[in-house]
């Protein structure tokens, strides 16, 4: 088993968010990696659960052991128990790192008059015999004196010759000075020019690099963005009193604007993400802001300062704008000094801000050597595919897929918003249906612009063109001219004629319409492939460990043991095809032969036929789902099965099964579920959830690129 110990170079330095981000690296590369934070430091007005552990619980699934107290550890080591302390240590890294491979250690921050946690470091690196890492950011420094700083902490790990040191990691690279790196309290507009620095630049200003056996290992740049707090946690470091909540738990603080000039020389500032800090009599300027919330500007909250309110009857005019979410908060503190209190608000991301931390995380670890970790980590040949490996995956075939794929739905603002995103990350370049001045308009107003690699087409003015293509499509139907241009009025038909007549690689949609609205269109201009009896679905199910594929939870109610067996197939050869070896389970409420009733026959009925049709493909059943899922029960109920305890495809015998197994995963055990994938068309249709979130319809996309790549080389 291999470990990095990670020990920053002084405070600062954003110690957890490299250490996560590096946990999300490792697992991006298939590695089994664990985490481990040895003893808890606790900062400021931490409460609750230890940070570290805490977030990685919550963002990757890992289950670490619970850290020991830094008073306890003191008191150990000034008793003389430092072997004892040790043990314990090791304890708890042994119970941190169970199966995995490599597993990365949590260090302590050094602070000021407190020597013993430089060398507590170096002792528990030594205990577990790890290779150190250190993390270093500028912050106050010069560039002599970041130089400097990093060889002096390299010599408390046996200096920069030592073969277990193997690198530093830059933190905030191009950050404006400390005082300007959280988000600021101002009277007025400030841009901060954040400058890209290369590996060249950093050795030129650091010379410690210039060793050959200490590297650097990683330069993550400073992002505004990834400091940007929730309005709630302002109201939790001012001790706000809440007026109106709103999404004040949802909302993000980009800019904070103190308001205290008169409305036409303060009304530019009103953008989406500005939390306003004004006087509590300053009424005109609630109503500006309440104005512009009605206009569609998602501010992230109003601030009133002096433990002054409006009048009611004001609170009664902006009432629809307070409806809209826009959380309304308190301060007894005037406003100079709420600036004040803003000003020295931390940036660290707290313990229950798991997505800010999920994109820390992802910022982090595209900013490693990667291939160096592969290298250190001495990877093994067989990788596991886990969730973030398993996004990874979809969003690097997307890119290479460079598919066009058409969002019928392209005035919801939830799919504008992933049709942008989806351009950001090279996903697909996506074609939104709508009038475009609406589009424009709903994207503003979530603070997007749609870039270049956005299409957006109004129906209007190609709905003439797909007339006479529908009616000979459908002729043998009896279709009409009027009929077709009447079914041309609804997108999602019309955007499946752009897909039938090759304008477009695929379709999403769903978000406001139902299943049967997206696939009937599907089923009637696409029609099923030559050698599929059937329309059915998967979804992947994002495992905490690993990504399993249910099916089918989505179209067929009450399939036959023919269809059962399509499904199977279908469903297998999906998982292939998207990275995750299939060994099949047809579930059922028994296993192997120890039921009956026609239920069950219909289970072993399918489970026969698939063998039959494909004897490549793994397939056992029927089986109960734990028989399925876990190797435990799977030794006493089916010990000779070649999928028991270790399925990675799970059929259901109906779509009430199906169904409300993948609700209840998703729901009880807080599992990202990416679907329904439709699988038998000659095309890509995919339909969505209508509570689907923006991520949920990225990665929609995204698979209905990679199925659109792959149906091109059939």
């Amino acid at each position: 088993m291999h470990s990095f110990f990670i020990a920053p170079t002084t405070s600062g330095t954003g110690l957890t968010s490299v250490c996560l981000g590096l946990v999300r690296a490792l697992d991006r590369l298939g590695v089994r990696v664990a985490f481990c934070k040895p003893i808890a430091q606790v900062f400021g007005k931490d409460i609750g659960p230890e940070r570290s552990t805490h977030l990685i619980r919550e963002t990757v699934g890992l289950q670490p052991a619970t850290p020991l107290g830094l008073t306890y550890a003191q008191q150990q080591m000034a008793l003389g128990h430092e072997d004892q302390l040790m043990e314990e240590i090791i304890s708890i890294y042994q119970q941190s790192a169970q199966d995995a491979d490599v597993v990365v250690v949590e260090g302590l921050v050094p602070l000021v008059n407190e020597d013993y946690i430089a060398r507590l470091n170096s002792v528990i690196a030594k205990t577990l015999n790890s290779d150190i890492i250190l993390v270093a950011a500028k912050n106050q420094y010069s560039s002599a004196q970041l130089n400097d700083r990093i060889k002096m902490t390299a010599s408390l790990f046996g200096g920069l010759t030592n073969p277990k040191l193997l690198g530093c990691i830059l933190n905030k690279v191009g950050a404006p000075p400390v005082d300007h790196q959280q988000v600021q309290a101002r009277d007025e507009e400030e841009n901060i020019e954040v400058r890209e620095y290369t590996l060249d630049d950093v050795k030129r200003k650091l010379p410690v690099f210039d060793n050959p056996t200490f590297r650097c290992l990683g330069i993550i740049h400073w992002n505004p963005i990834l400091v940007a707090p929730r309005t709630f946690d302002i109201a939790s470091h001012l001790g706000a009193r809440i007026i109106s909540e709103g999404n004040y738990r949802e909302r993000r603080v980009n800019s904070i604007t103190l308001a205290a000039r008169t409305v036409p020389n303060m009304i530019h500032t009103l953008k989406a993400g500005t939390l306003l800090v004004t006087p509590g009599d300053r009424e005109d300027i609630f109503i500006a802001s309440s104005l512009s919330v009605l206009n569609g500007v998602p501010l992230a909250g109003v601030l009133f300062t002096g433990d002054l309110v409006p009048d009611s009857r004001i609170f009664d005019l902006c009432q629809s704008a307070i409806n809209t979410g826009l959380p309304i908060m308190l301060t007894s503190t005037n406003t100079f000094v709420t600036a004040q209190l803003l000003n020295e608000m931390s940036t660290e991301v707290p313990a229950d801000d798991v997505t800010r931390m999920e994109a820390v995380m992802d910022a982090v670890a595209q900013s490693l050597e990667t291939e160096w970790l592969a290298e250190r980590g001495k990877l093994p040949h067989e990788v596991r595919l886990s969730p973030p490996a398993f996004r990874h995956l979809l969003v690097k075939r997307a890119n290479h897929a460079h598919k066009r794929i058409v969002l019928p739905e392209g005035e919801e603002p939830r799919t504008i918003q992933a049709a942008c995103i989806s351009a950001s990350k090279g996903i697909a370049r996506c074609v939104l249906l709508g009038r475009e001045q609406e589009i424009q308009r709903l994207a503003g107003s979530q603070g997007y612009e749609i870039p270049d690699g956005v299409e957006i087409i109004d129906p209007e003015s190609i709905r003439s063109h797909y007339v006479a293509p529908l009616v000979e499509l459908r002729k043998a139907k009896g279709m009409t001219e009027a009929m077709a241009e009447s079914l041309l009025e609804d997108a999602v038909v019309l955007g499946t004629m752009m897909l039938a007549q090759n304008k477009v690689d695929g379709l999403v949609s769903g978000a406001v319409h139902t299943t049967a609205n997206t696939i009937r269109p599907a089923l009637q201009l696409i029609k099923t492939k030559p050698d599929a009896a059937l329309v059915s679905s998967i979804f992947f199910m994002l495992l905490p460990d690993q990504v399993l594929v249910y099916g089918d939870c989505a179209v067929n109610p009450d399939p036959t043991a023919e269809q059962l067996a399509d499904i199977a197939i279908q469903s297998g050869d999906s998982a292939k095809a998207f990275g995750i070896e299939p060994r099949i389970a047809m579930i059922s409420y028994s296993t192997g032969g120890s039921g009956s009733g026609t239920d069950v026959e219909k289970v072993r009925e399918a489970t026969r036929l698939a063998k039959e049709k494909r004897p490549d493909l793994i397939i056992d059943g029927p089986l109960q789902y734990d028989a399925a899922a876990i190797s435990s029960v799977a030794k006493s109920k089916a010990p000779d099965s070649p999928v028991a305890g270790k399925a990675t495809v799970f059929v259901f015998p109906d779509l009430n099964t199906g169904n409300t197994t993948y609700k209840a995963v998703q729901r009880s055990a807080n599992v990202v579920s990416i679907g329904p994938m439709l699988q038998g068309l000659k095309k890509p249709v995919n339909d969505l959830s209508r509570g689907a979130l923006v991520e949920d319809i990225v990665y929609t996309i995204a698979l209905t690129a990679i199925q659109a790549d792959q149906f091109a080389l059939e």
